[in-house]
């Protein structure tokens, strides 16, 4: 049987191995379970200076801080390419190169001191772009410009680097919410399990937007049916597909909810199944949910709260229907919790809490889902997005 360039390329990816960075003086994958780890932020807040680097040993949940990885104007989200040796941030900024747009930045890492090197940096054709993304082979990125209502790709060159804009849409329409949703307001784009789709959430719409995706060209097709609805004014943020691939679950700021969709490959279409609160029954603040994730187990879904409740809301999957169920709340130790991430071995999940400056680490209980303070907790300045690094 003929194997495609383009299939090997795709095995190649998503058999790499999970851990693999190296002390200062170690050869790379020498100590198992010692990662790194990138911290995007506001500059304009705190006195940041932009991305700032970790050491995380998943043995004992230590952070132990490396310093600031590279200056960069407000690096609010930050995703690392498939092999470990590149790292992209969204500046979440409204004016680049004297355009209404913002820009991503391209870094190659130095896996042993983890000091980024900038490569490039490229317009993202839409103000305030505030998520970036790579598809699974890593030939492209992907970003959702907030302020722009609008999402882009950019091809990835073979040091890195990053190319001309690739694919663009520009969203259009608005929704119930006359002061959020005027406008269309995307806020995250990602692939789909088999990099055949991209998903766009847009906030200002009340949709979530499936395009038909080419890893060759980097080009987005409306797909049929080309979007998922969800309530009026509930504000699509973020989006975490199932391990399975069958199920997905989008995160709503403004109504703080998770809808849980069913999924089918064959045509990426998406089929709603329930609509589920992310805050507790007597909660009567500030609704505003941040990030969602799914447990590389499939066994528990995880979602940010920030307002007035600044914690992580637990459930578990129904492995069958895919269906929720809540576990318990857990306050962030801290304000604001934007984005979060589970650690590369699934035993410990990272919240980063933007108007408090810090970071703070909990377990997981791998029978329960349930989040318990290990008492690591670290000094970041307006921290929003964590990514670690688990190419080789």
């Amino acid at each position: 049987m003929k194997i495609t360039r383009r299939v090997l390329l795709c095995l190649c990816v998503l058999a790499a191995p999970a851990v693999l960075w190296s002390w200062p003086g170690k050869r790379a994958g020498a100590r198992q379970g010692q990662y790194l780890a990138y911290v995007g932020t506001y500059t304009t807040k705190q006195s940041s200076k932009g991305i700032y680097a970790y050491h995380f040993d998943s043995t004992t949940g230590q952070l132990t801080s490396l310093g600031l990885a590279a200056e960069s104007a407000d690096p609010s989200f930050v995703a690392v390419h498939p092999s470990g040796q590149y790292l992209y941030a969204v500046n979440e900024i409204g004016e680049f190169n004297g355009a209404k747009s913002g820009a991503v930045s391209a870094f190659a890492i130095d896996s042993k001191s983890g000091m980024l090197k900038p490569l490039n940096q490229v317009s993202t054709h839409g103000a305030g772009p505030c998520y970036v993304s790579l598809d699974k082979t890593g030939r492209f990125v992907l970003v959702a410009n907030y302020d722009g209502g609008s999402v882009a790709t950019f091809p990835v060159h073979d040091d890195g680097s990053l190319g001309l804009v690739a694919g663009f849409v520009q969203h259009s329409g608005s929704s119930v919410d006359k002061e959020r949703q005027e406008a269309p307001h995307a806020h995250w784009i990602g692939v789909s399990p088999d990099n055949r789709f991209a998903l766009a959430a847009d906030l200002g719409l009340d949709d979530v937007l499936v395009y038909h995706f080419d890893a060759y060209k980097g080009s987005l097709t409306p797909n049929d049916p080309p979007y998922a609805k969800v309530n009026p004014g509930a504000g699509p943020r973020h989006f975490a597909f199932h391990p399975n691939g069958k199920f997905g679950y989008l995160l709503n700021e403004m109504e703080s909810t998770v809808t849980a969709f069913s999924y089918r490959e064959k045509n990426g279409s998406l089929s709603a199944l329930e609509t589920i609160t992310t805050l507790p029954k007597d909660y009567a603040g500030v609704k505003e949910a941040a990030e969602v994730a799914v447990h590389p187990s499939g066994r528990f879904l995880y979602a940010s709260n920030r307002g007035t409740a600044n914690n992580i809301a637990v459930f578990t999957i129904d492995p069958r229907k895919g269906t929720l169920r809540p576990a318990g709340e857990v306050s962030t130790k801290g304000k604001t919790p934007r984005n979060f991430v589970i650690d590369p071995t699934g035993a410990f999940l990272l919240v980063a809490n933007e108007d408090s400056g810090n970071m703070v680490v909990f377990r997981i209980d791998p029978a329960t889902g349930g989040l318990t303070p290990t008492g690591q907790v670290v000094e970041v300045p307006a921290p929003v997005g964590i990514a670690f690094v688990i190419g080789e």
